[in-house]
């Protein structure tokens, strides 16, 4: 067996009873809301076009390369994606603000 560098989302806001899997090139992603796991299948079919469009393999890039194609599709290092949770953020601020 060989060893194979992958990206790896985890969803923790599926609250509907659904489990999400989904496997592609370079990622598997499990879990999350229908949203959030929808977000993280764009993040990572995005990743995977800047990696063709470099001509790379995600096990031929280096950590800086890496994290300017994250940083390009919208990852952040700690591993947060921002629009589902930007919107439960703001959906807690009206609760605590009437």
């Amino acid at each position: 067996m060989h060893d194979q560098s992958l990206l790896l989302g985890l969803g923790f806001d599926g609250s509907d009873g659904h489990i999400r899997i989904t496997k592609g090139e370079n990622f598997r992603l499990f879990g999350g809301s229908k949203e959030t796991h929808g977000v993280m299948q764009e993040k990572a079919i995005k990743f995977n076009e800047r990696l063709r469009k470099k001509g790379k393999q995600l096990d031929e890039i280096n950590q800086e390369e890496f994290y300017e194609i994250a940083h390009k599709v919208g990852l952040k290092r700690g591993g947060r994606i921002n629009e589902p949770n930007k919107k439960i953020q703001e959906k807690g601020k009206q609760k605590r603000n009437p």
